[in-house]
């Protein structure tokens, strides 16, 4: 009894007060609800009473007030700032801050000390535009981007049943929308929503991995006392139930004690939401950031030493170093990848695919191997009793409906889909009225060792039935008689033998079959266990049918087609899995049952996986140990499950996903959720996946080469010239001109040839793109520097304008074209075309670069009209560049074998 009033001071201690800003750890929490464990003493009433609750619940009043005082129940993780939040953040990088520096000197030099004739404001009005439009389309995108995301989460909603006073009926709330003094009640699969204290429960097993890394689940019930041993952990209490768990089997209610990140393992979200692991993609872009950054370190000083030696002007050249410094900063890479990935979670919930987690959609792309369950995914998830059997096979017995009926009516546990077909079936065979004969004493739960369920109910002589049901096997080695026409008789070597004859007949047949076997015993009031589980009498058998879906086939042709390698992971018997894969069309290479794999090793297990088509008869920890087993060879996998028993393997797998009708643990596991749980929805999401990585590598490879190029050409033109090449003004221009063009990136178009083939984060491949693709550029600067200085004779201080003019029109025509050239290993706008989008943009760019020198806006950049024969040059040198870009293109792809 102490510990009911020690628990609700202990978390009415963690709850948010204005006396109290930090909370404490979840290690603190625990050594101070034990001392007050030890230090109180109370009834339930009096809990109750704390807690400012009862048994029928809250009022909808008093519930809105809590949500207001202690929040919504959700715990520590990234969410997207507040508009303004981002508004601001959109004006906080290297470009302009730059741009501001820029305007500061340009203030002091064109206004404060400048003559009053020659005072002018029109540098510092055009800077200001630039930063106003550069933070507007950076704000927009990711505004856009962050509201999408959001969209998308609102669409998977996990529930909790409530009772509220104001209200007859139980109902269901969002989670998020519980209050400490809630009752809530619960249910096989159910996710334990909130920590909280058990006031009924009936054979509830909660599974604690999440917190213990216990694989197997903990019998909870409203029992009060101390736990066994000696503790330090708070979920070792009989009676609490922490959120975060799950529900495996049983009913129970209880009050809800915390909420939020005043959980247990809302505290221990708070030390580890800062400290989220970083994904392969995500320390792939930081790899290109960073080399990016390296190069502006070693180069940006020489730059400056440069012109600050030839040049004569340090403040000019520190200006010009700062501003190749911002040009060499892929300050827009963070906005085109969000973008990317937003506009691909959107494309995919339109074909029923929902991302709860972005960066998951890369893993989606590069995935090549994809475990999946029979049921539901193979099958058409609609499974029929067709038959009911006795020992010998003879059809019609109906004791085994009985029976079988019985437990599936009394089971507490999730009903899957062959309790549902028991039940259906015997309702409409009259079986219904057997159950006011019988009166539910206690269960056995199903567990993945014993591959059995149990009911024990006492009958009207007040003797107690063990009802089982489970895998035929199972049930044949816990059995030593079975019934012939209502008689018991022992079992033999031949019956066994013969039972196992027809339940391997009857699979071959493609009949999933379970076993029915019962006994009766003496009333005693005591919990009944596995151990009761002996001496049983076989009854018989059931048959059931669970036919192949027609679209199977062709999706997994297709996936096959692109590159995905779908292997089956089941619970079932191998028989029954072989001949629903051969329907399908599904390539049996290898099979392999659960026993087995016990006996492996991890590395023995991961040689074996990589042919192994078939995992049956497997275990929830068995199915994280073939992920991890295969990951350990270099594949990215994806896990496609809905059941309790997936959510370990769904956590570890690359890609977890699930379906909407999953169990609650299931869709909070996964990474991606399925509004339809079909081979064909997945394939199209992998597509869109693939499209969405596609684009990101694309602007990663143009930004990385284009910058690379320009550090060379910048080089060279501090040495030998006698002035700036481009103004530090109209460099930013450019630089956000080309950003802006590579905005419609997320909407391009991808080659077919490049979605056929899972795709995954290649840094080498990034690096050595760079080094032979980048130059390129630096050609064309350099052949552009000799014709402006010996053609148009732009080769004093004097003419600088020009020369300027003239690389600014060049670089920018270069960089906007190379998003053609590098989209796609074809010959563009011949054999593959860029989106509208993209086409729109690039030529608005382009054309904007053109005109500009001739605009009022023109001199205020120091850009100055240029002679006709420029432009007659200017198209050879970009014939010229697209040409030999094609030229490299084709030797890089022959030499590499890849191109994006």
């Amino acid at each position: 009894m102490r510990f009911i009033k020690a628990t609700v001071l202990y978390i009415f201690a963690l709850l948010p007060s204005k006396r109290r800003s930090e909370t404490l750890t979840s290690r603190k929490a625990q050594r101070k609800s034990l001392k007050l464990i030890e230090a109180y003493n109370t009834n339930f009433e009096g809990f109750l009473h704390l807690l400012k609750t009862s048994k029928e619940g809250l009022t909808t009043e008093e519930a809105e007030r809590r949500l207001d005082e202690f929040g919504l129940n959700e715990i520590a993780h990234e969410k997207a700032p507040s508009w303004y939040i981002e508004l601001v953040r959109a004006f906080l990088n290297p470009f302009i801050g730059v741009l501001v520096a820029i305007g500061i000197v340009s203030l002091i030099t064109d206004v404060y000390i400048a003559q009053p004739e020659e005072e002018s404001w029109k540098t510092i009005i055009i800077i200001s535009l630039m930063i106003v439009v550069s933070g507007l389309i950076r704000f927009w995108q990711e505004f856009k981007s962050n509201v999408a995301a959001e969209k998308l989460k609102e669409m998977i909603t996990t529930s909790a049943t409530v009772l509220r006073k104001n209200n007859i009926t139980p109902f269901e709330v969002p989670i998020t929308d519980l209050v400490p003094g809630d009752i809530v009640k619960l249910t096989a699969g159910d996710m334990i929503p909130a920590d909280m204290c058990l006031f009924s429960s009936k054979d509830l097993f909660v599974s604690q991995a999440l917190l213990t890394g216990e694989s197997n689940p903990v019998e909870k019930s409203e029992t009060f006392e101390q736990p066994k041993e000696e503790t330090q952990n708070l979920f070792d209490y009989p009676q609490v139930c922490m959120m975060g768990t799950s529900v495996v089997s049983g009913i129970g209610s209880g009050a809800i004690i915390a909420t939020g990140s005043n959980t247990y393992l809302g505290s221990i979200a708070k030390s580890l939401s800062k400290k989220r692991s970083l994904t392969t993609f995500d320390k792939g872009i930081s790899s290109v950031v960073w080399l990016l950054i390296y190069f502006m370190i070693a180069m940006v000083p020489i730059v400056f030493l440069l012109n600050g030696i030839t040049k004569h002007n340090w403040i000019e050249a520190l200006l010009f170093a700062i501003s190749v410094a911002v040009g060499l900063t892929p300050e827009m890479l963070p906005t085109i990848v969000t973008a990317n990935l937003a506009k691909g979670a959107i494309a995919m919930s339109r074909r029923k695919t929902i991302v709860k987690r972005l960066n998951a959609i890369q893993n989606f792309g590069a995935m090549n191997v994809l475990c999946t369950d029979k049921t539901g995914t193979l099958t058409q998830n609609k499974i029929i009793l067709l038959y009911y059997l006795d020992a010998y096979g003879e059809e019609n017995y109906e004791r085994v409906l009985k029976f079988g009926y019985l437990n599936s009516y009394y089971q507490t546990a999730l009903k899957n889909l062959l309790d549902v077909a028991i039940i259906d079936f015997g309702i409409e065979n009259q079986m219904a009225s057997v159950t006011g004969a019988y009166e539910k004493i206690d269960e056995i739960p199903f567990d993945f060792e014993r591959r059995r369920l149990s009911v024990v109910l006492k009958d009207k002589k007040g003797k107690h039935n063990i009802i089982c049901k489970g895998a035929p096997e199972e049930i044949l080695t816990i059995s030593t008689h079975y019934e012939d026409q209502g008689k018991s008789k022992p079992i033999t070597k031949k019956v066994i033998q013969e039972a196992s004859d027809l339940v391997r007949k009857l699979n071959e047949e493609g009949f999933r079959v379970i076993a029915i076997a019962h006994k009766t015993v003496e009333a005693e009031e005591r919990p009944y266990t596995f151990r009761d589980e002996s001496n049983l009498t076989l009854v018989g058998y059931m048959a059931f049918l669970d036919p192949p879906k027609e679209s199977v086939k062709e999706a997994i042709e297709s996936l096959r087609n692109n590159g995905v390698t779908v292997k089956i992971i089941t619970g079932d018997n191998e028989v029954v899995t072989r001949k629903i894969c051969k329907e399908v069309g599904l390539q049996v290479e290898n099979v392999i049952v659960g026993s087995d794999i016990e006996k492996l090793s991890d590395k023995e297990l991961a040689h074996i996986a990589e042919g192994t088509t078939i995992f049956a008869k497997i275990s929830p920890l068995q199915k994280s140990r073939i992920v991890q087993a295969l990951q350990s060879l270099g594949n990215t996998v994806g896990f496609l499950g809905d059941g309790i028993n997936d959510a370990p393997a769904l956590r570890d797998a690359d890609v977890g996903i699930s379906v909407d009708t999953a169990v609650d643990i299931a869709r909070e596991s996964a990474d991606i959720i399925l509004l339809d749980k079909d081979l064909m929805v997945l394939e199209e999401g992998i597509i869109e996946g693939r499209k969405t990585f596609g684009n990101i590598i694309k602007y990663i490879k143009m930004t990385t080469s284009s910058n690379f190029g320009n550090v060379f050409s910048v080089l060279v033109a501090s040495a030998f010239l006698p002035f700036l090449p481009m103004l530090p003004l109209q460099i930013l221009l450019q630089n956000m001109l080309y950003d802006m063009s590579q905005t419609s990136i997320p909407w391009d178009n991808v080659d077919k040839e490049y979605l056929s083939v899972p795709r995954k984060w290649d840094a080498s491949g990034i690096a050595r793109f760079m080094i032979f693709i980048g130059p390129i550029s630096s050609i064309f600067d350099i052949v552009t520097f000799i014709v402006m200085w010996n053609v148009f004779l732009a080769n004093t201080v004097e003419h600088q304008a020009l020369f300027q003019t003239g690389w600014f029109v060049v670089g920018l025509l270069t960089q906007t074209l190379v998003v053609h050239m590098i989209r796609t290993k074809k010959i563009p706008f011949l054999q593959s075309i860029a989106s509208m989008p993209v086409i729109l943009m690039t030529s608005l760019i382009a054309f904007i670069g053109l005109i500009l020198p001739y605009t009022s806006l023109g001199p205020q950049v120091g850009l100055i009209p240029l002679p006709g024969m420029y432009y007659i040059w200017l198209i050879g040198i970009v014939l010229s560049y697209c040409t030999l870009t094609q030229l490299v293109k084709v030797w890089y792809i022959r030499r590499f074998h890849q191109w994006l």
